[in-house]
């Protein structure tokens, strides 16, 4: 019986290739995303595995409960869980809009943290299945103009360490992968690709594919790129003051 993965933010960027490993694997897949068109030809372009779209804005209220729900009434038992759906702002806190900022909160955070909630009972009753959360290297620090994505970032990276933990001893994993700047629309989104912080931005399909390697190890964390893994080290002995100067200088820096 073939397994089935759930991935959200699934139409483009990580979340495709996401798509792409899994189905080359022979999974099944759960497709969420709001951009309906495009998950449509996704679903089309894989015959051989079965491909169920569910279109849902993840950043509104309550939709996360939604999915799950839809999945239930499907029948559909859920093995891996990929949450990528995300989204990041460039600009001081108090000049961005701020329900542009609650939303991010309810993507980044909020909708993680429910989707795992609904989906990790039925993994832990079949004591069987792996959850990947991406975070980001924002995870590790501080960052200025970017405030609420990089609190959010920290955040999922604590929640699912904590997980890794409370799961210990069971067959359940969750492994989180955080990457550096990545090719994907997120740039375009939060206005940063014109910043130095993403002149050596990442292939999608490279950090994909190690956090997928890594998610199907049951590893911990992932940090992708000997650059990123530097940094995220230097991070954890430097003092958080000058971490939050750093990121601020890097992210300001065109």
């Amino acid at each position: 019986m073939k397994k089935t993965a759930l991935i959200t933010g699934a139409s483009s960027g990580l979340g495709y290739e996401f798509v792409k490993l899994f189905a080359k694997d022979g999974y099944n897949l759960v497709l969420v995303a709001r951009n309906g068109k495009q998950l449509e030809e996704i679903k089309q372009s894989f015959k051989n595995i079965e491909v169920t779209v569910i279109l849902k804005d993840l950043s509104v209220l309550g939709s996360p409960k939604e999915v799950f729900e839809e999945v239930e009434k499907q029948g559909i038992n859920i093995d891996v869980l990929v949450n990528n759906a995300g989204f990041g702002l460039m600009g001081g806190f108090d000049e961005l809009d701020i329900q542009k900022q609650v939303n991010m909160i309810q993507l980044n955070v909020s909708a993680l943290t429910e989707l795992t909630y609904y989906f990790l009972q039925k993994m832990k009753d079949r004591n069987s299945g792996r959850i990947l959360n991406v975070a980001s290297t924002a995870a590790f620090q501080p960052g200025p103009l970017m405030a609420v994505y990089y609190a959010t970032k920290a955040y999922v990276l604590s929640f699912s360490e904590a997980l890794v933990e409370e799961l210990a001893g069971s067959s359940v994993t969750v492994t989180t992968l955080c990457p550096g700047p990545t090719k994907t629309n997120f740039g375009s989104v939060a206005n940063v690709e014109g910043t130095k912080m993403f002149s050596q931005a990442m292939a999608s399909d490279i950090v994909a594919k190690k956090g997928y390697e890594a998610m199907m190890s049951g590893k911990r964390v992932i940090v992708t790129g000997a650059f990123n893994k530097a940094g995220t080290l230097g991070a954890k002995f430097m003092p958080r003051s000058l971490t939050a100067k750093i990121a601020k200088y890097i992210a300001g820096e065109k």
